[in-house]
């Protein structure tokens, strides 16, 4: 599996653009299916990566991407539940999890999170506009 791009927004694996969060599964690649975290997304501010989402655990090894500037929050029980699994557990931003994943550790998943476009957009400023 190779990753070729990652920018604000989308990620590129082995020639295919992904605007989403994505899980990679035993070298499966899948959407993220974060609606059992929407619950919680008042109390962090952001829909945070919950034990009620469909996580990869059959692995020695999960690296999560809390996205370009880390703020995808991981919740405690996850990190509880790694350590029961006995599952060494990589919270980085996005890019340093991709370049970890580039390296091919042995026996590795991993949930990236793609930044959000419309984030993007929203903080984005029109240098046209004359609103300072």
């Amino acid at each position: 599996m190779r990753f070729d791009k990652f920018s604000f927004g989308s990620l590129e694996i082995d020639g295919s653009s992904y605007e989403h969060d994505v899980l990679i599964d035993r070298g499966e690649i899948s959407k993220r299916k974060k609606k059992p975290s929407k619950k919680f997304r008042e109390l962090f501010g952001h829909t945070p990566l919950s034990v009620e989402e469909n996580i990869p655990w059959k692995c020695r090894q999960l690296v999560i991407g809390n996205g370009a500037y880390g703020r995808l929050p991981v919740m405690q029980e996850v990190r509880r539940e790694a350590e029961r699994r006995k599952i060494k557990l990589l919270v980085l931003p996005t890019i340093e999890a991709i370049e970890l994943l580039n390296q091919n550790p042995k026996d590795t998943n991993a949930i990236l999170h793609v930044t959000a476009k419309r984030l993007h957009q929203i903080l984005a400023i029109d240098p046209h506009s004359d609103e300072t």
